[in-house]
């Protein structure tokens, strides 16, 4: 059997972002006390005659060995009683937190690919607002923290796989980068436990075979490996040596939007106008490629030292061409209370949306 050829595409940078325990850490941020305790996120089965299944778990409850996906019943067997709590999941809440932390995505990178209200790709190749994709990360990680008051690990490298695996490595509040010459190395020294995909019921076929980490894995064919797994073991022969070339996969688009970063900074209203105008041109022609329209404008500006603001502005009514967006823009700009000496970056993007088939129509009263 030939072997299929494998090529590396190794010139993205992908972000991957895990919220660290997120539904409990909600609870935990919303009343302090639940931090001493062993918080298991699930309906209590002694209100529910031993029904339900975790959700997640808090840190405490995690060391006692409840995690996601056990049934409930079975933590009361696992924590002592004086410390165990159960929660019932709140969704309204956790995805309007889960919105501010996309908010802050949208900042960096429109290259997003959720997973879970706590978990995202992203796709930052093209981002030049810093000087370093790290120091993009790291940013990103510390706006979350301070937007929401919550932890998340962050995992960066040239694929989604990795990106995935680096995140998961160190966490709570891990920050783990994999270079392209690292991934080997890397990758190599991995459980074979911890490579995604592999669970409960693959984990001793494998290790049955002799593999153990990502070394041994490497020494199989990938002959040997589909004939034992199928699909299943073509993904780890690629995984094992570094290849994932699925790119970002970005729902549909509930925004669009433009934005420029200045090398030579804009210290003027007079430039402001200016780039607004030239960024309300570039949107307008966006939406009509994609034949939507929308009601809230947002301005996006940054600073020298970095400090982002956004603002909004919504109506009743679509803003339809290039002037309207404009005029809602510059509104914004002038409504700011305390403007930037030095504007980095300037930004315009255009929300609820919908297709242009849909109309403004004034009903008579």
């Amino acid at each position: 059997m030939l072997e299929i050829p494998l090529q590396n595409d190794t010139h993205r940078k992908i972000i991957h972002v895990d919220m660290d325990a997120f539904y409990a850490s909600i609870e935990e941020r919303d009343d302090p006390k639940l931090k001493r305790r062993a918080l298991v996120m699930a309906h209590d089965p002694r209100q529910t005659g031993g029904k339900g299944v975790v959700t997640t778990a808090n840190y405490v409850a995690r060391q006692f060995g409840v995690h996601s996906a056990m049934p409930a019943n079975e933590a009361l067997h696992l924590v002592p009683r004086q410390l165990l709590t159960f929660k019932t999941p709140d969704f309204t809440k956790y995805r309007a937190v889960s919105q501010q932390i996309h908010t802050l995505f949208h900042q960096v990178t429109d290259l997003i690919e959720p997973v879970a209200l706590d978990e995202a790709y992203l796709d930052v190749t093209a981002n030049h607002d810093f000087n370093t994709t790290i120091e993009l990360a790291l940013w990103l990680q510390d706006q979350i923290r301070q937007t929401t008051q919550l932890s998340s690990s962050i995992g960066l490298s040239y694929n989604k796989f990795l990106a995935k695996e680096a995140s998961e490595y160190n966490k709570p509040r891990g920050r783990t980068v994999i270079l392209p010459e690292q991934a080997q190395l890397f990758l190599d020294r991995l459980p074979i436990e911890a490579y995604r995909g592999v669970g409960k019921k693959t984990a001793p076929v494998l290790q049955a075979m002799g593999i153990t980490d990502g070394l041994s894995l490497r020494a199989f064919s990938q002959e040997a490996l589909i004939a034992k797994l199928g699909k299943m073991g073509f993904e780890l022969y690629r995984h094992a040596r570094g290849v994932d070339n699925r790119p970002v996969q970005v729902r549909d688009a509930k925004s669009i939007g433009k934005e420029r970063t200045y090398r030579a900074v804009l210290t003027t209203d007079g430039a402001v106008e200016e780039q607004l105008a030239y960024l309300a041109d570039l949107v307008a022609a966006a939406l009509a490629k994609k034949q939507k329209h929308g009601k809230t404008v947002v301005l996006k500006l940054r600073d020298s030292d970095f400090n982002t603001q956004t603002r909004r502005k919504t109506q009743e009514t679509y803003f339809n061409g290039r002037d309207a967006i404009y005029q809602a823009a510059l509104a914004l700009w002038q409504e700011v209370p305390v403007k930037p000496k030095a504007v980095r970056l300037l930004g315009i993007t255009m929300t609820a949306l919908d297709p242009q088939q849909y109309e403004n129509i004034d009903l008579p009263l």
